[in-house]
């Protein structure tokens, strides 16, 4: 096959530098990773290594070198937009390479050299020939064929460089999810460069194998074998790198640095001149009046003098390189892997981290007192110093042979803490609940127009268990209870709410958990929406509207005896309440007089008015009887309501002596 070169550019490409590997990898619980890449780097050269673009943003935030001996001069990478910049300015579109020809007619009116003609391009297309090429010359058009190996050569350079660099832009399109990372370091010798920086990563996901104790055995000990999910999703291959395990709540921000962000600014409009507008002379006109003189125009302002202005030396630039330290890398490692570790860019490994034993016991747990069967667990105490991760537990039993137990959930455990897990429920073990609820009066005491009743209100659970003749620990999570006192032992409190242990020997068992919350109840006496009891008159007050608002009147009584008889005899305060109590009643007795005798003073007052209402009516001798009916009615209601106000001051002044009593 027949080929055409295009030259493009006057100087030969340098050789690519080989990208510095990945020594050491720290994956992170929060999400992110720290890559390190280390190697000898020569003299002035740099440090090359591909990054997948979604990591560029993090790894122009945390770069970190470490060169003992170079100074560090910038770093470089294709833009994000890599086509459109490469393109801008010139007359040519990715579309355009397609072929030869059309690359030069994309080219026309350029000057290029072929065959020995110079000239301006004018149209190239393909024959069966090979490539001809139309070049317009100063005495006309040139038609050059174009043989095998014979060179196109741009005469600018400048537009050959560009056009070439458009070509390498396209070509590294291709691969578009990368980008080739470039340091620029120098140095008078070779020597060891370290590389860090932070990474998107998934996370690494722990599991965990436990062999659990028999269930009741004293000192038991459970092996905890731990093994980590690590995903290579970095885009570079991890040949021998060492590996970290970071368990933490790091906080990781992601920062679109890489991409372009343009400032909006307000736009100025672009002043003009206001247009001048000339009113046209019509000539000199006679004038009414003498002129006043003209006056002789100001003088001239002299020129401003120049100030002479002495040049200051200004500072000299800082260097764009600075000397770099190696540190050690920030962060707490929780693991890592003793051997180097090979993962293939892509691929998923399943890697130990973990072996150890732990002290553990395995018992039943009651969660939701609702239920009729506890759950399996297992309580082990951490005794490493390692914080171990969330993860799921896969647990074993059985002395020889493992026999699969059951799945359960570890949270964070920090060193020293204890945690129980659950992995199954016990099919023979049963449990019942039942709740109930009262008050226990404490203290009783009478103050002035109440009485204040003190208790404790109890709710409780009575929880029935039949061990099936098994022995061991039952450990109860209850909720807590805003302002309630817990009546039972509590062995741990946590975001569980409060835990109760008890031991179980093999026969039935009940135990009681109850809560205790202080009450305070004041019983008034006298209602004040009433009024003050000593203002009040009985011709203003009636005691049958207001029979259920008063002392002795309905339920007042038995109100308070239904609080004696809920009274222990041994309660602070109970003779205090019985002899109110007893005051009561003799107010009662008061009460009922009173309201009587009102009663029989109504019952006098209507008469009187009959009595009245019959003398208007009747005329002569009955007119005179009548009269005498009515002073006998008045004498009646006269005597009746007094006896009326003698019964209501009696029950109002005992009332009064009843109120005042007490603190």
């Amino acid at each position: 096959m027949r080929r055409t070169s295009l030259a493009l550019t006057l100087i030969a490409p340098a050789a690519i530098a080989a990208e510095m590997p990945i020594r050491g990898v720290t994956l992170s619980s929060a999400g992110i990773a720290q890559i390190e890449r280390a190697g000898e780097v020569a003299a002035n050269a740099p440090v090359v290594f591909r990054a997948p673009l979604g990591d560029v943003d993090d790894l122009l935030r945390s770069l970190m070198i470490l060169d003992p001996a170079g100074r560090v001069e910038g770093l470089s990478l294709p833009a994000r937009d890599l086509l459109n910049e490469a393109f801008r300015g010139l007359p040519l579109r990715p579309t355009d390479f397609e072929n030869r020809a059309s690359l030069l007619n994309a080219l026309r009116g350029q000057e290029a050299e072929a065959a020995g003609a110079r000239g301006r391009i004018a149209t190239a297309a393909e024959t069966e020939a090979g490539l001809t090429l139309s070049l317009i010359a100063p005495r006309g058009l040139l038609s050059v064929q174009l043989k095998a190996g014979d060179e196109v050569t741009l005469t600018d350079p400048a537009l050959a460089a560009r056009v070439a660099r458009a070509a390498e832009a396209l070509a590294a399109a291709r691969s578009d999810d990368e980008r080739r990372i470039e340091i620029r370091l120098r140095s008078d010798r070779a020597r060891q460069v370290a590389v860090i920086y932070i990474a998107g990563a998934p996370l690494w996901k722990p599991s965990y194998r436990l062999m659990a104790p028999a269930l009741g055995a004293t000192g038991g000990q459970a092996r905890l074998m731990g093994w980590a999910v690590v995903e290579n999703a970095s885009g570079s291959d991890w040949e021998g790198v060492r590996i970290s395990l970071v368990s933490d709540e790091a906080a990781a921000f992601h920062q679109p640095i890489f991409e372009p962000i343009t400032v909006p600014r307000p736009e100025l409009p672009v002043r003009i001149a206001e247009a001048i507008r000339v009113t046209p002379d019509t000539g000199p006109q006679p004038m009414a009046a003498a002129a006043a003189p003209m006056m002789a125009p100001p003088p001239a302002p002299a020129p401003m003098a120049r100030s002479a202005m002495r040049a200051e030396a200004a500072p000299a630039p800082a260097p764009l390189a600075v000397n770099v330290a190696a540190e050690a890398a920030a962060g707490r490692v929780a693991f890592t892997l003793e051997q180097p570790v090979t993962i293939r860019s892509g691929q998923t490994a399943n890697l130990p981290f973990l072996d150890l034993n732990l002290p553990a016991e395995r018992l039943w747990w009651v969660q939701d007192l609702a239920a009729t069967r506890p759950l399996h667990a297992l309580r082990f105490r951490n005794t490493s110093n390692h914080v171990l991760p969330d993860g799921l537990v896969t647990v074993y039993g059985g002395p020889d042979t493992p026999s699969f137990l059951g799945d359960a959930e570890l949270r964070a455990l920090s060193p020293g803490d204890q945690r129980l897990i659950a992995f199954a429920r016990d099919r023979d073990l049963r449990i019942s609940s039942q709740s109930s609820s009262r008050d226990d009066i404490t203290r009783i005491t009478p103050r002035r127009g109440f009485v204040t009743i003190e208790s404790k209100h109890i709710e409780e659970t009575a929880v029935a268990i039949d061990p099936r003749n098994a022995r061991g620990v039952m450990v109860i999570d209850l909720p807590r209870r805003p302002g309630a006192t817990p009546r039972f032992p509590v062995a741990a409190e946590g975001e569980f709410g409060l835990r109760h242990e008890t031991q179980l020997d093999a026969a039935p068992k009940t135990i009681r958990l109850g809560f205790e919350r202080d009450q305070r109840q004041d019983v008034a006496l006298w209602d004040q929406g009433l009024g003050d009891p000593n203002l009040l008159q009985p011709a203003q007050f009636d005691l049958e509207a207001s029979v259920r608002r008063i002392p002795g009147g309905p339920g007042s009584v038995e109100r308070l005896q239904e609080i004696l008889a809920r009274t222990g005899p041994a309660v602070p305060g109970r003779e205090a309440l019985a002899a109110t109590i007893a005051s009561l009643q003799q107010i009662r007795i008061l009460l009922d007089a009173a309201r009587l005798a009102a009663r029989e003073a109504r019952s006098a007052d209507q008469a009187l008015i009959r009595a009245r209402q019959a003398v208007e009516d009747r005329t002569g001798g009955e007119q005179q009887a009548a009269r005498q009916r009515l002073n006998a009615a008045s004498r009646e209601a006269e005597a009746k309501g007094a006896a009326s106000s003698r019964a209501f001051e009696v029950w109002q002044r005992a009332v009064i002596a009843l109120l005042q009593q007490g603190e």
